[in-house]
C-alpha cells in the first residue's frame, strides 16, 4: 500500500513535502491548538495545573461580546482600517501615477526613496515618529511654535492619537502598494490612451475609463491586503501610545495581547483572535468582479 502510494506521487509532491510538513507543524498545529483553547477557560491557574482546565464551549465568545473594552477595541480597529486603508491606497496610486508619467527622470531614485519607509523596521520607525510628535520636544511642534502656533499634543489627545497613528501607517506602508500599482499601470497599452485622446476624452475620463479598469485586478488585491493588514494593528499603538489616551488607540490585537499575556486569560485571548479571523475571512469573500466595480 505504501509503495503504491509512493509510486503515484509526482516529483512536485516530493519537493513540496518538506515545506508542507513545516507548515503543518509550525502553523496548522498552533492554529488548531488556539481554536481548541478558545473553548476553554485556559488561564494562569491552568498553567500551574492542567487539572484546572475546563471546557466552557462558547463562554469566551459570549463574554467578549459583553465586554465594553472589546467593542471599544473593535471600533478603534475598524476606524483605523476603514480610514487608513483607503488613504494608503489613494497615496499609493497617486505616487504610482506620478512615477508613470513619460519623460520623468531619476525614476529609479524616486522609487527607492518612496519605497524606503516600507523596508524600515516598524518599531524603529514608530519610535522615531513618537519623538517627532512629542508634545514638548517633537520637531513638528517646534515648527508650529516657530510660525507662531501653539504646540499640539498629537499622541496625548484622544481625538488626535488615532489620526496620528494612521498618518504614520500610511507613510510606512504606501511604498509596497505603490510598486504593485506602478507595475499594473505599465501593463496598460499606450494605444488605449491614444484612442481615448482621439475620441476627445479628458484626463479624468481617461483615468476612469482606461486606467481604473486596466489596474482593477491589482487594485482589488492591494485593497484586500491593505485592509487585512490594517485590521492587524498592534505595533503602532504598542510603541507609540500603549493603547491610550483614554483607550482611544486600543486595537483588537492590542486587546488580545494584554488579555493573553498581561492577565493570562489565554482562552479569552484566543477567542478574540478567531473573531478577528472571522472578520478577515468575511472581507476576503467580498470580492466583486472588476467589471462590476468600474462599470
Amino acid at each position: 500500500m505504501t509503495r503504491a502510494l509512493l509510486r503515484e506521487l509526482s516529483p512536485g509532491h516530493v519537493f513540496i513535502s518538506p515545506a508542507m510538513l513545516v507548515l503543518a507543524v509550525f502553523f496548522l498545529a498552533p492554529v488548531l491548538g488556539a481554536l481548541i483553547m478558545s473553548f476553554t477557560d485556559f488561564d494562569i491557574y491552568t498553567l500551574a495545573d492542567l487539572h484546572n482546565l475546563r471546557f466552557i464551549g462558547l463562554g469566551n465568545y459570549v463574554s467578549l461580546l459583553q465586554t465594553p473594552l472589546f467593542w471599544k477595541a473593535f471600533g478603534n480597529t475598524c476606524y483605523f482600517a476603514l480610514v487608513g486603508a483607503p488613504l494608503s491606497i489613494m497615496v499609493s496610486l497617486a505616487m504610482a501615477m506620478a512615477l508613470n508619467v513619460p519623460g520623468i527622470g531619476l525614476k529609479a531614485l524616486y522609487r527607492t526613496a518612496l519605497f524606503a519607509p516600507y523596508v524600515a523596521t516598524l518599531v524603529a520607525a514608530a519610535v522615531i515618529w513618537r519623538y517627532m510628535l512629542d508634545a514638548q520636544y517633537g520637531w513638528l511642534n517646534q515648527f508650529l511654535m516657530v510660525i507662531g502656533l501653539r504646540p499640539v499634543d498629537w499622541l496625548g489627545n484622544p481625538h488626535l492619537s488615532m489620526p496620528a497613528i494612521i498618518l504614520f501607517s500610511v507613510w510606512k506602508n504606501f511604498g509596497y502598494n505603490m510598486l504593485i500599482l506602478l507595475a499594473a499601470l505599465q501593463r496598460i497599452p499606450d494605444d488605449l490612451y491614444e484612442a481615448a485622446r482621439v475620441d476627445g476624452a479628458e484626463p479624468w475620463q481617461r483615468f476612469v475609463h482606461v486606467t481604473l479598469p486596466g489596474i482593477a485586478p491589482s487594485l482589488w488585491m492591494v485593497a484586500l491586503l491593505t485592509v487585512a493588514g490594517y485590521f492587524q494593528l498592534f505595533a503602532e499603538p504598542y510603541v507609540m501610545t500603549q493603547g491610550g489616551p483614554a483607550q482611544s488607540t486600543v486595537s483588537l490585537l492590542y486587546f488580545m495581547y494584554e488579555d493573553g499575556f498581561k492577565w493570562w486569560n489565554l482562552g479569552h485571548a484566543s477567542a478574540t483572535a478567531f473573531i478577528l479571523f472571522a472578520v478577515l475571512m468575511t472581507l476576503s469573500f467580498l470580492r466583486p468582479k472588476s467589471d462590476e466595480v468600474f462599470a
